[in-house]
């Protein structure tokens, strides 16, 4: 293997995006369409083609507004799933061009399911059917065509500030071991969710058998954390409804075929669970558990072979994974239910709303980083067009305030420093390898700090005892050894980890009401509090104490209305 010593690359550009997911690719065509000739270059970790939770495709687009549905009306849905308690500013300014987004995606070459007039189909009143196997090299497609520079396989270890300001990303190429410094005018950070951080749903070699990309590390929350930024919501966990062993999405035969939720007894058990939210769907599921009404399933056993067909189509866009199941077993759809469990829990701000504490303009808390898609907080349910809406919102703001801008070169210490924390885990000839330290990470998640095998929930003592166990474990970073680039790669995943777990027991232990069953449920204060707890939980980390600083953030800093661009009143 070639010395890092001879291998560094500074690159000059004006706007940086860091992921190239939905929300990248979004803001980077935007950005190119408002201004053609700016320089615009995307760090992506994987591949552009197949990176990020889109890597495998979808079979619908599950933020639209079919006939009958408006931003207001799509506002005080998403309201409500979450418990009273999200942005609205966000997720209004969001849901006003949810479905120019769709139609972007369609000129981009996405084949959306139309009726015999031409009309989107719709799988349920916020969403329509597509098939997006091949969502991501179109998008890809779009990024090229635009004149985007595109930087693959760079994986972005820390921001380069000056003081409060992000001048550019770090980062290494996990094949060749370049050491990148890239600096630029605007950043826009799009990096996705975590997952990782707790104990995965199914154990040994299909371990990465999960609902979001297990290469999803969380690296743009750690990026902010170390940073300074201001984080949201890292208590409101997401936990996925999903077909046991494939964790194949449940919402495909759902809404694709309208297959009810049953316990074993037959019973369609939501009848006795209200407001059915997401969150309440997964914590009614084990609530049959736990009273012997289990296991519970997707009602797929009267399906006609027609509708089992679909099913089979839609999952092929997707997850082929359960028609493999299927056809491993010899089985039909419809010739049984399909059991369904909650995943482990993940940070991702698209399904429920951790990530950076941003203004209406996607705008952080750090002068010139932006944040959008499932890094970005308290705007949940954005999928694809959501996330795409945010990047389009943040590149549109960014470019605007480049002009007059010079890009400014970081501090040759502070990079030197850098390189050397960077490489250090290849210049060790024994240690803890980044396997080991992660499984032990995930070991005190899963028991301490909610995960599957407490039925999600927490307490103030087995949350103290996390926060003692990661701190003990964030102290053998430093013997962390890598024998090649992957494994160098993989070393700085589980850093972002455990920076992001560390976030989270904080946010978890502060939050002291249950607001989000399963996504939050606190068995020593079981009961919602709206006259205490109806605020944003959020946390800015300060390096000079080592310290994560709690911050509450009253509801109404989300109610913007009234402005010239958001509704007098909902």
């Amino acid at each position: 293997m070639r010395s890092p010593e001879a291998n560094r690359v500074h690159l000059v550009t004006e706007l940086l995006i860091i992921g190239g997911g939905a929300a990248g690719c979004a803001a980077a065509v935007a950005a190119k369409e408002q201004c053609p000739d700016l320089d615009v270059t995307i760090v992506e970790k994987a591949h552009i083609e197949r990176s990020g939770c889109l890597a495998a495709g979808v079979n619908a687009l599950n933020a639209y507004l079919n006939p009958g549905e408006t931003p207001e009306s799509f506002l005080r849905y998403v309201k409500a799933d979450a418990h009273g308690l999200v942005r609205e500013d966000l997720v209004y300014t969001m849901a006003r061009d949810l479905n120019q987004a769709a139609r972007r995606l369609e000129s981009w070459g996405l084949p959306v399911v139309k009726d015999e007039e031409g009309v989107y189909q719709a799988r349920g009143p916020r969403s329509v059917s597509v098939h997006g196997e091949r969502i991501k090299p179109l998008m890809a497609e779009a990024v090229r065509k635009a004149g985007v520079r595109v930087l693959n396989r760079v994986v972005a270890t820390n921001y380069i500030t000056d003081g409060n300001r992000v001048l550019g990303v770090y980062g290494f190429h996990a094949r060749t071991g370049d050491f990148h410094v890239i600096t630029a005018k605007k950043v826009i950070c799009a990096t996705g969710g975590a997952a990782g951080i707790y104990r995965p749903n199914n154990p040994g070699s299909a371990r990465h058998k999960t609902w979001y990309p297990p290469f999803n590390a969380g690296a743009g929350y750690a990026l902010g954390i170390r940073a300074g930024a201001e984080m949201t919501s890292f208590e409101m966990r997401f936990i996925a409804l999903r077909v046991k062993d494939t964790m194949a999405p449940t919402g495909t035969v759902a809404q694709g075929v309208k297959a009810p939720q049953i316990n074993s007894l037959g019973e369609r058990y939501l009848r006795r669970y209200h407001p059915a939210t997401t969150p309440v769907r997964l914590w009614a599921t084990l609530e049959e558990n736990i009273h012997g009404r289990g296991p519970c399933f997707l009602d797929t056993i009267r399906l006609t072979p027609e509708e089992g067909r679909r099913l089979k189509e839609a999952y092929l866009d997707m997850c082929p994974s359960m028609v493999l199941s299927w056809a491993d077993r010899q089985r039909e759809p419809g010739d049984e239910p399909l059991e369904i469990t909650g995943s482990e829990p993940y940070l991702v701000g698209g399904h429920a709303q951790a990530g950076y504490w941003v203004d209406i303009h996607r705008r952080t808390t750090l002068d010139d980083l932006y944040a959008a898609g499932d890094v970005a907080g308290g705007a949940p349910k954005k999928y694809v067009t959501g996330s795409m809406v945010e990047g389009e919102i943040a590149a549109r703001h960014a470019v605007a305030a480049i002009a007059g801008q010079e890009a400014r070169l970081p501090d040759r210490e502070r990079v030197e420093a850098e390189f050397r924390r960077v490489f250090a885990p290849l210049g060790r000839e024994q240690g803890i390898s980044p396997e080991e330290l992660k499984e032990a990470m995930q070991k005190v998640m899963d028991e301490y700090a909610g995960g599957a095998c407490s039925r999600y929930a927490v307490s103030s003592h087995g949350l103290m005892l996390a926060r003692e166990k990661l701190r003990d474990l964030r102290g053998l970073e430093d013997n962390l050894v890598a024998g090649d680039y992957h494994q160098l790669m993989q070393c700085h995943e589980v850093v972002d980890r455990l920076e992001v777990a560390r976030v989270v027991v904080e946010h978890l232990l502060h939050r002291r009401e249950t607001r989000w069953p399963c996504y939050q449920t606190r068995l020593d204060h079981p009961e919602r509090d709206d006259s205490r707890w109806l605020v944003f939980v959020n946390s800015r980390y300060e390096r000079e104490r080592g310290q994560v600083v709690m911050l509450e953030r009253p509801v109404t800093e989300g109610c913007l209305y009234g402005s010239a661009d958001l509704p007098a009143a909902l």
